[in-house]
């Protein structure tokens, strides 16, 4: 299991990121260019928190300032994503790497490739409430109820997760109801399961705005517990990434200066989502994309090696999770889904 120190090494860092703490090498930026490279990009969900920093490059420009002309449209889940790049209109998506590590494991799959890793630790969470007797320890979850969308990427990991902390369901005397997404949060506030499972900055933060106070939601993030996956990527088009390998570095460079911004102003960053949904809150938004940094982005190995990169050593401790899920037909070395080539230099990627 990892250690519980993991949290506040990670709220160290965006404080002191907030202090002003920048990416070195990335103040300048390449003139407009006159013909723009069109570039459709594909979210993995909703206009939400985690969004800002593609909707702050796009409304500052600095897709523009890249010779980018970036359309940017909102996502149906993670698989649809890579759908989406593999086959559809888009050229570049957001979504959930261990997918598309599952559909390259198809030799006959489109070679879409990872061009940057953006959650170093996945989403996949238990949240619970500390009312109904939840908390950071695992031995809380005995004898405990939970909700579980049969089709929830955070429950499909349920198994890894017992697996690596040893938990025995039947001896655990745990409960597992399928529910449908819609009412998942309103039945764990409405105290009808005591946990359930999701993505931490969907699930705590929608039970938050429903009213349910913050000292009582926790958060049992999985990868403080032992699960190594990696989270949502920056995916390409083959053929994108083969005819225009300068638009794919500049949507990156673009990227980076968006997510910098939105890190040092979440607010900022949460104003730009509800510009592109009427019905989100801001404060709310801004909430949900703190968790995000906290949670998946900031974490000690982008501290040590920079924004975007996978590290190998990893990435085989993560297949060797997977394989307790899914049947590999044939199993991805890392250079057949992930390159580093688009990203700007390591030492522009690094926090100082």
């Amino acid at each position: 299991m990892m250690s519980r120190l993991a949290r506040p090494t990670r709220r160290s860092l965006i404080a002191a990121f907030a202090g002003g703490v920048a990416f070195c090498g990335l103040a300048a930026a390449p003139a407009v260019a006159q013909d723009l490279t069109p570039l459709r990009f594909s979210l993995d969900w909703r206009f939400e928190g985690p969004s800002a920093p593609f909707l702050a490059a796009l409304e500052k420009g600095y897709f523009e300032e890249e010779g980018l002309d970036v359309t940017i449209d909102a996502g149906n889940g993670s698989v649809e994503s890579i759908n989406r790049v593999a086959s559809g209109p888009y050229d570049m998506a957001f979504g959930d790497f261990n997918s598309l590590i599952r559909y390259r494991s198809d030799p006959a799959s489109v070679p879409v490739k990872a061009v940057a890793m953006v959650y170093n630790k996945p989403a996949f969470a238990i949240v619970g409430r500390a009312s109904r007797g939840i908390t950071e320890d695992l031995e809380s979850l005995r004898g405990k109820t939970f909700g579980a969308p049969a089709a929830d990427a955070a429950y499909a990991q349920w198994p890894i997760f017992k697996d690596v902390n040893d938990i025995d369901e039947a001896e655990w005397e745990m409960t597992f109801e399928n529910v449908g997404f819609p009412v998942r949060e309103p039945m764990l506030a409405q105290g009808e399961v005591d946990a359930v499972f999701g993505f931490a900055m969907s699930s705590a933060i929608n039970l938050a705005a429903r009213g349910v106070p913050m000292d009582d939601i926790v958060v049992l993030n999985m990868g403080d517990y032992g699960v190594e996956l990696y989270g949502n990527v920056i995916m390409a088009k083959p053929e994108y990434m083969e005819e225009n390998p300068e638009a794919v570095a500049g949507f990156l460079r673009a990227f980076i200066r968006g997510l910098e911004d939105t890190i040092a102003n979440p607010t900022e960053g949460a104003g730009y989502v509800v510009q592109y949904n009427d019905v989100a809150r801001q404060d709310v938004e801004a909430d949900r994309w703190r968790m995000t940094i906290e949670n998946n982005i900031l974490t000690e190995e982008v501290a040590a090696n920079g924004f975007g990169d996978v590290d190998a050593d990893r990435y085989e401790r993560a297949l060797e999770q997977i394989d307790l899920t899914f049947d590999f037909q044939e199993r991805p070395a890392l250079d057949d889904v992930f390159t580093s080539e688009f990203l700007p230099p390591k030492e522009e990627r690094m926090l100082q």
